[in-house]
């Protein structure tokens, strides 16, 4: 086996990455709400009052701040805030029977079918991972990545979907999973928490062990094993030290006005501590909004039920309150809010209580800041919202200008651990038309 040298790289090459691209940054961060289980375009952002009995839905559209652009009556807060948002109505891609192929697609741009099964090392990493790796936060005790409040399943009792983790890159790029609900009264990250019999002197002894183990092995698979266990041991030491991040996972210090405003539900805190985490340094947050594929947004049945009843007043009070804050503070032109899901749903209504089945052919999706432009409507689709008439998209295009406007080029080259090269996104361009000036 060669060692490190003979293949003309470092271990800091394969771990760290190469330079930084030479984009300029829009956005130095990212929260993806992600509606995980296909949340329904004709009953949220692309409605279709004219269409016919058995394809229009039970709800009204609403006047919103963007005019002649209305949304759905369920989501009045959010309306407000459409001027500052850039709303895509002609997503498409080719995945549509497994949720986890098609949330993988989703989230890096991979379009691998109908090919399903549960996150992989062989995976293209997730949008927290690049950034971990591309540009990570300036200080090595700002948390980099965050994931809540699941691990999204592949159904119920099924295995981890693929796309919010590493892959390629190793373990060390997972994000920090917090999985606990921080609606929750005594909600905290006890991982966070040095142990009280644990002294600082003892902590810098770790941190120096961690780095004579780091130079020990000579074999390549060695080098690779040993820097990532190091890089995830040193990671927690900086983190467990860290007042800053200790400080971003008190969200008792937030009054209950604001509490209340985000919603006092799992999602609801979780889009809020999404917030304090930003402030705190963290580039990237993932809300993944299901424990798994079909507890949420996969409206199979009783579709107009589940989101007037709970799905989108819990998002309408999340992501209105998230915009609105992060406006206030002046860090919405820096930061970047994502909504969108695997795919839609169908047109056609079903016979389970008013249901609406999966539908890739056409979506919709919500960006907003971060450099996307103010107050754009992109693409259609047709009467029904079958099928994109104009602008089509797919997830690589997105992916693609949603790194660009973090300072990452779509198209650069990028190492697995073992250095085999790979286009960042693999399909797909970055679509100007989206952007500010």
């Amino acid at each position: 086996m060669l060692g490190l040298g003979g293949l003309g790289l470092s271990l800091a090459d394969l771990l760290a990455g190469e330079r930084a691209p030479e984009v300029r940054p829009t956005a130095d961060a990212c929260i993806l709400l992600f509606l995980d289980g296909g949340p329904s375009h004709l009953d949220m952002w692309d409605m279709k009052p004219e269409a016919p009995d058995g394809i229009r839905g039970e709800f009204k559209p609403i006047s919103t701040s963007l005019p002649s652009y209305f949304v759905c009556e369920h989501l009045p807060r959010l309306a407000r805030h459409m001027h500052r948002a850039t709303v895509v109505r002609s997503m498409h891609h080719s995945v549509n029977n497994s949720h986890g192929a098609a949330v993988y697609t989703a989230l890096t741009g991979h379009d691998r079918g109908e090919v399903g099964g549960s996150a992989s090392a062989n995976d293209y990493p997730c949008l927290g991972a690049v950034v971990q790796r591309l540009r990570p936060p300036a200080t090595a005790d700002t948390v980099s990545q965050v994931h809540l409040p699941y691990i999204t399943k592949e159904g119920a009792g099924g295995p981890p979907q693929p796309g919010f983790f590493g892959g390629i890159f190793g373990r060390a790029y997972d994000p920090l999973f917090v999985l606990k609900d921080p609606n929750a009264p005594d909600f905290s990250v006890p991982e966070l928490t040095v142990q009280a019999d644990v002294s600082a002197a003892r902590l810098a002894q770790r941190r120096s062990l961690f780095e004579r183990v780091d130079a020990g092995p000579a074999t390549l698979e060695g080098q690779l094993a040993a820097g990532e266990m190091t890089r995830m041991q040193q990671r927690a030491l900086d983190l467990l030290t860290s007042e800053r991040t200790q400080r971003a996972f008190r969200l008792a210090d937030e009054n209950d006005q604001t509490r209340e405003c985000y919603g006092r539900n799992i999602y609801g805190q979780s889009a809020l501590l999404a917030r304090r985490l930003i402030e705190a340094g963290t580039r990237v947050i993932t809300l993944s909004w299901a424990p798994d594929a079909n507890a949420t947004w996969d409206t199979h049945g009783s579709n107009f039920v589940s989101l007037r009843d709970r799905l989108l007043p819990q998002l309408d009070a999340a992501a209105s309150s998230l915009i609105g804050d992060l406006a206030e503070r002046g860090m919405l032109d820096r930061t970047l809010v994502a909504i969108f899901g695997d795919f839609g749903r169908t047109p056609k209504i079903n016979g389970n209580n008013g249901g609406r089945d999966h539908w890739n052919f056409c979506y919709s999706l919500m960006m907003v800041g971060g450099g996307f432009k103010r107050g754009l409507v992109y693409g259609a689709s047709d009467k029904i919202g079958a099928y994109p008439i104009s602008d089509p998209l797919t997830p690589g295009d997105m992916l693609s200008t949603i790194y660009h406007t973090l300072g990452i080029r779509h198209d650069r080259e990028i190492h697995d651990q073992f250095g085999r090269p790979l286009r960042l996104v693999p399909t797909g361009d970055v679509i100007g038309d989206l952007l500010e000036g």
